[in-house]
């Protein structure tokens, strides 16, 4: 259906509104504008590409910002409309404005602000989305949009934690990967030549440096687009069904790192839970959800397991201890809150509890991995150069062998 933008002026107020509506044609638009009491100004076809609204991602920070917002402004008593509106004006990412627009286009159209939302399914999830619904029938979308902002906060903290904590080692081991190529390329070659004129035996570990550098030397152009063939290879297989399951499977089992991999899920199974809980969303389009949001494929199939167990009667807690991945303090939390009747402030707890581990554990590696990795580049470089060195350090045996 065409996109129009329009420039009216409301009747009762006088006050002028630009914004843009759905409609089959001009004439229908204008329709549906005057039966809104406004005087249309001007009004043509909106010419956007393909895909625009519904196109594209936001980030996270945006969503937080633009749900918080949202919040205040729906509790101190805004219109959903005048609140819309005024978020769209003051947003300055552009796919965030067009995509307010639209929603707040199709809310003046009669449509149910969760409705809208569902047209834009790239940049509110199907959480987001069950959330408002919930709010908007339960007469609390207010304090259900600020509970959602808080979850988007939590989540957009800990993914920046993970991010930070991985910068450092990821650019370190780069780098040390470059300067050896560069050394072994450029750099040994040069004592080579100079090592060859003495016709002399070369200690062992130079030699093996010299033979590592011819063979780095003849192979380089077939090196680098090898490391990033496999690199491609390995993307692409983990999206595939079987290699996403066995990452999965794996990651969750590594140590250090598949210990943060399994809180994380955890994490965000116990958060996304509890907020869609406490909202009033039905359990069992509950565990759906969470299973789409959980992030690792072998949780996912549990939890949808442990939905049919639920469904034929089995509460929460006892259908998702017959699956190891869900460990025992979770199941006995989840037990304590069925047993109370406050199965969302536990699983909040649980949350927080594990949110708090994340961040100390990330912390502990990375203070951990600074020192391993100046060891790790200085045992690699400092490696090349004592084998460099060898031969000038036995000079005189090398010059001068005995029984000359």
């Amino acid at each position: 259906m065409p996109a129009y933008t329009y420039l009216a002026r409301d009747a009762a107020t006088g006050r002028e509104l630009r914004n843009s509506l759905d409609a089959p044609t001009e004439e229908a638009a204008i329709a549906a504008l005057l039966n809104r009491n406004l005087l249309v100004l001007s009004i043509e076809e909106k010419t956007s590409k393909k895909g625009k609204s519904a196109g594209g991602s936001v980030p996270l920070s945006d969503l937080v910002v633009f749900t918080r917002q949202l919040a205040t402004m729906i509790d101190a008593g805004l219109a959903m409309v005048q609140s819309l509106q005024a978020l769209a004006e003051q947003t300055n990412n552009k796919l965030m404005r067009d995509v307010i627009r639209d929603v707040c286009s199709r809310v003046e159209g009669g449509d149910g602000f969760s409705m809208a939302l569902q047209r834009h399914p790239k940049i509110f999830t199907r959480l987001y989305v069950c959330m408002v619904d919930a709010g908007e029938k339960g007469g609390l979308l207010a304090e259900i949009l600020a509970r959602l902002a808080t979850y988007l906060e939590n989540t957009a903290r800990l993914r920046k934690k993970v991010k930070s904590s991985m910068m450092y080692p990821t650019a370190v081991t780069a780098i040390a990967i470059l300067i050896t190529i560069f050394l072994l390329y450029k750099v040994v070659p040069v004592f080579g030549e100079i090592f060859s004129g003495f016709g002399a035996k070369l200690p062992a570990p130079t030699e093996y440096l010299m033979k590592l550098s011819a063979f780095v030397q003849d192979t380089i152009f077939l090196i680098i687009p090898g490391m990033g063939a496999v690199v491609y290879g390995w993307l692409a297989y983990i999206k595939t069904k079987p290699g996403r399951e066995f990452w999965d499977r794996t990651r969750i089992k590594l140590p250090i790192f598949g210990v943060i991999a399994h809180k994380i899920c955890l994490a965000r199974f116990t958060r996304t839970l509890a907020s869609l809980i406490r909202s009033g969303v039905p359990i069992l389009e509950v565990l759906n959800i969470v299973a789409n949001t959980v992030g690792n494929v072998i949780m996912e199939k549990a939890i949808r397991v442990a939905s049919s167990d639920i469904e034929r009667g089995d509460g929460i807690s006892a259908a998702l201890a017959k699956h190891p991945v869900f460990p025992t303090m979770v199941i006995r939390m989840l037990t304590a809150g069925e047993q109370t009747g406050k199965i969302d402030s536990m699983l909040e707890r649980v949350a927080d509890f594990l949110d708090e581990e994340i961040e100390t554990t990330l912390s502990g590696l990375t203070s951990l991995i600074e020192p391993l990795l100046i060891v790790f580049l200085g045992v690699v470089v400092g490696g090349i150069v004592i084998c460099m060195f060898l031969p000038i350090f036995k000079m005189s045996e090398i010059i001068n062998p005995p029984g000359r």
